[in-house]
Formats: structure tokens, sequence, C-alpha cells
């Protein structure tokens, strides 16, 4: 998941890849003996919760086995704190507030100017009790998804108190009333504020208030919202954040730990357990649900300031539900289009399925010189690893724009050699040629034709 965050100025170089190699070997090992044989079933992510929430030492081997590269500035921030027992994460308070939806009527108590008050009755996202069936986990990592805060984030409360600044960026109410990603919450000073949850990337909010979880929300303009309300509070912002912030658009933000420019799309949460690497640089290894439960522990202490950390189950829970998700069934084909699906599948299975190989049509990351795009992000200092990896496609339809930046509005254009020419300029992101991923680009138009049909169906 995304956690959005200020960019800042471009470094002037960025470092290399090590090879995996240079990476010093985690102390018990000997914990892996323990793990179930498919640690994605369902009887095998119930068996390793015990291991990721007892066992610090398997915490940690875990940690360090994960990181593709130990030297970009994820890897050292989690290797210099994360499973030290006595120094580091493992010493931040436990956290668990209490929290609720924002509604109409606390959008109404903010344009009045009145204080947010959260009474004491109020719930808190976890009652304390480790769940014990997959059904339980799932529940609480959805509550976890929607209600537990990011951050505490003044920027929404600009959006619910402008209704006109929150629907040009995408904050948009459900069906319900609700705003979904935006909690009033007690913070860490015990002060009742609004905040951001996963659910404000990872949500799409259609006609009617209609919510798809796990769907990017791909109107929702981070930067444009941000700049919005410097611009109406007159309150000063870097000139060069300023810059960055615009190029942004919708669905993009650039959330990496470093200097660098390097914004990403939101990507979808479809098919997580079949992905064998997390984020699209293929920072994490993605070997089990611990690997994804310390990712979004480390995150959502790491987006609150590393001030608190959240209860472990909170995480575990988090990322039980995330492997939950399935995509609704794509839109159905034209007849014409339907046609072509099988000749279409053929050419898949000729000139894509190498690097889309798995379940959900994703695969394990590949260096980045053969995908021939954007270099930013896979060399980047923060989670650079000189590698990217394939997305995956179930649901890729409804997935545009597309690459990891976002640069190509449709899936005709990924394949279509005219965006590969100077001249390309669908996309205000392309500037010219959108290099790279040539994958289909050489096939006549009747067989792109076919292929991208048979895209729209999965």
């Amino acid at each position: 998941m995304l956690v959005l965050g200020g960019c800042r100025r471009a470094n002037e170089s960025t470092p290399a890849p090590p090879d995996a190699s240079t990476v010093a070997p985690a102390p018990h090992a000997a914990a892996h003996a323990e793990l179930p044989a498919d640690r994605f079933s369902e009887q095998g992510m119930l068996a390793e919760a015990a291991l990721y929430l007892d066992d610090p030492e398997f915490r940690r081997t875990a940690l360090v086995d994960s990181l593709a590269n130990p030297r970009n500035t994820y890897s050292r921030q989690r290797l210099d704190a994360y499973g030290l027992r006595t120094q580091g994460w493992d010493l931040l308070p436990v956290w668990n507030p209490q929290s609720i939806p924002a509604t109409p009527a606390i959008a109404a108590e903010l344009r009045a100017h009145r204080p947010l008050v959260l009474d004491d009755k109020a719930p808190r996202i976890w009652n304390g009790k480790r769940p014990t069936t997959m059904a339980a986990w799932v529940a609480l990592g959805r509550e976890v998804f929607f209600g537990y805060p990011l951050r505490v984030e003044v920027f929404m409360n600009w959006a619910l108190e402008h209704p006109d600044v929150g629907e040009r960026v995408g904050v948009r109410a459900a069906e319900d009333g609700t705003y979904p990603g935006v909690r009033v919450f007690t913070d860490i000073q015990g002060r009742t504020s609004l905040g951001i949850t996963c659910a404000i990337c990872h949500t799409s909010v259609g006609e009617r208030g209609r919510v798809i979880v796990g769907d990017a929300r791909r109107a929702f303009d981070y930067g444009a919202l941000r700049l919005a309300y410097h611009q109406d509070t007159g309150i000063p912002v870097d000139p060069d954040l300023a810059r960055r912030m615009k190029s942004w658009g919708p669905g993009r933000a650039d959330v990496t730990e470093d200097d660098d420019e390097d914004p990403v799309a939101i990507p979808d949460l479809w098919g997580l357990r079949h992905q064998t690497a997390l984020t699209q640089a293929g920072t994490i290894k993605h070997t089990g649900p611990t690997v994804l439960a310390i990712r979004q522990e480390t995150q959502l202490l790491h987006s609150n300031h590393q001030k608190v950390r959240p209860p472990r189950e909170l995480a575990y829970a988090l990322a039980l539900f995330l492997y939950s998700l399935e995509p609704e069934p794509s839109a159905p084909l034209s007849s014409s289009d339907a046609k072509l699906v099988p000749h279409g599948r053929e050419l898949f299975a000729e000139s894509c399925k190498g690097c889309h190989s798995n379940a959900a049509f994703g695969g394990p990351p590949m260096p980045a010189e053969k995908i021939g795009t954007d270099r930013a992000l896979a060399f980047g200092g923060a989670r650079g690893t000189g590698k990217y990896r394939p997305p995956a496609l179930v649901r890729v339809s409804a997935a545009a724009p597309y690459f990891h930046q976002g640069a190509v509005p449709t899936l005709e254009d990924v394949l279509s050699p005219a965006r590969l020419a100077s001249s390309y300029a669908k996309s205000p992101l392309a500037r010219g040629a959108v290099s790279g991923h040539t994958y289909g680009t050489d096939l006549p138009a009747a067989d792109r034709a076919a292929l991208v049909a048979y895209l729209r169906s999965l």
C-alpha cells in the first residue's frame, strides 16, 4: 500500500543496487523449520500467526530475508530499528486508538469551525482478543484497513470543509454517507483529530457512492489537495515542492523515502498472495504472510512518525484481509471483441507470459534494463532494486493509466508503437515518447487488437 508523504529535493545521483549476496545471514534461521508447508493456505496462515506474533527471532529473520536490497533507505531504516527487542521500534508504545468514520455530520462541524469531539465511549479498533479463525482475522483486518489512522491529516479537514475541493480531488462520500479512508480518532496526544487510513488510496468511490475495496482510487489527487490548502489559506509552501505536487496528477504521488522525483501510480491490491515481491520496484521478497504483516506493521508506525506502533495482531489481520480481496469481474466484452479472445490468449502466451506468469498474471521482478521504462524508481535510493515487478493483470481493463508511473492512458497505447515516437502526446506525463515495455508493439494491428481483447477479459 501507499503511504502518502511529502516529496523532497532530488539527489544528484542514486546508488546502484548491491548483489544480494552482500546481505548478512539472518540469525536463528532454524525458525523456518517450524513453518507450514503451504504458507499461503488457510491452515498455513493461521499457524504462522503465532510465529509472527510471539517469536521475535522469527520476525527479525523474516525481515532480513525479505529485503531485496539491504542498502536502500527502506531496508536500512528497518534493519536499524525492527526486531531488535531491547531497542528501536520494539520499544514504541502500542497504539490502539478510538476511531470512527467521517460522516456528513462531521463535515458540517468542520464547516462550522467547531472543534471535533470524540465520545469517551467511541470504539477502539481492536477489542484485545486475538482472532482464532480466518473469518475473524479478515474481519479485524477490514477494521484496520478502514479505521487505523496513518496520521493526522490537516489537508483532509480542508477537503471536508470545502466540498467543491473534496469532489475535485477525489475525496468523496460512499453511499452510506461516510468518507472511506477518512476517520475521526484520538491521536497519540489524546486529542480528537481527523486522519487518513489505507482506504483513502485503495478504495474507489464511483457513481452513487459505490465503493470497490482494493481498487485504486485513481481520482484521488493528493498533490492538488495540498496545493488547494496552501493557496486558500495563504500558508507558504516551498516552490519546488509545489511544482512537484502539481506534476503528480490524479492517482499518483511521491511516496518514497528519498529526495528523488519518482512518483508512482496507486496500485490495485488484487492477487497479492500470488506475487513473489511487494512494491513496484520489488523492494520486498514476499515469501509468506509474515513478510506482508511486517510491511504493514512498519508502514503504520512509520507513517505515524515512529512515535507508536500498532498491535501486531492488527498488522497480521490487515495482511490476511488484503489476501482476501477479490476483484469484481471485468466489464463484458462486445461480441466482436469476444471473438478475438482465443487468438489473444495465444498471443499472450507467446509474448507476455514469460513475465506475467503467476495466477494473478503478475510475476517475479525483472531487470529494469530489460523492461526499459523510466528508471527513476528502480534505481532510486529509497526502494531501488534495479528491477521492476510485473503487475498483476487481473481486472487490468479498469487499471488505467499504465506502467508504474501511470504514463500510458490505455491498453491500446501500451501495445501501440505510436507511443514510442517523439510525437506521442496522449498522456500529460508523456512529453513525447514513452519508452520501454515494447512487448507486443511489433505485432500487426489485428494481433494487437486481439491481445487487448484478451487482456480486457481477465
